[in-house]
């Protein structure tokens, strides 16, 4: 199971939406992306683990910000957040903004704001395991009772799938003629 780390990533947006990311997940973010330019999300102490060269707080409003470069994103999981962090997201790279990303939510399906990541992302990554995620002060870690994906966006979803295939089942994005059409590694295909 995917263990946070005293100190890990963090999502800010309220008391209810602050979830510490694994370590090993961002040290998988970086790998990938090579430095993280910016964490939309976050906060001081999730910045020391994230080591994002600009972060937002709560009281900055990511939303309302200009994003660019290269993104870690772990989301307010609440509604509405969650679909409008989705959105800015998928927005801030089809301008061209954001040359890479990386975010993380809960496995909900059925929502607008995913399948909308689905078929926006460059390829995702269905976790094996529920995250384990650290609590800010002395509360024991914690699943979220949900699984997450990881939904990347950029040119490189080889180099995504080397790097978290380990982590669950990869599925990458390829656009034919016919439309587009998402392939999961492992035999698993999925139709857009």
């Amino acid at each position: 199971m995917l263990q946070a780390a005293a100190g890990a990533g963090v999502s800010v947006s309220g008391s209810d939406d602050e979830w510490y990311t694994p370590r090993i997940i961002i040290q998988g973010a970086i790998a990938l992306m090579g430095v993280i330019d910016l964490d939309p999300a976050s906060s001081a102490a999730a910045n020391e683990i994230v080591g994002a060269a600009d972060y937002f707080t709560v009281e900055d409003d990511g939303l309302s910000q200009p994003w660019k470069g290269r993104v870690w994103l772990n989301p307010p999981y609440s509604y509405p957040l969650i679909g409008q962090f989705s959105v800015k997201v998928i927005e801030e790279f089809r301008l061209g903004n954001v040359t890479e990303a990386c975010m993380l939510t809960n496995n909900v399906t059925e929502t607008d704001w995913f399948q909308k990541l689905v078929e926006a992302s460059s390829a995702f990554c269905l976790l094996d395991d529920r995250v384990l995620f650290q609590r800010p002060g002395p509360k024991r870690p914690i699943s979220n009772g949900r699984g997450q994906t990881l939904f990347y966006f950029g040119p490189n979803p080889a180099l995504f799938q080397e790097t978290f295939g380990h982590f669950g089942k990869i599925c990458a994005l390829r656009r034919r003629s016919s439309g587009p059409r998402s392939e999961c590694h492992d035999g698993v295909a999925i139709v857009l």
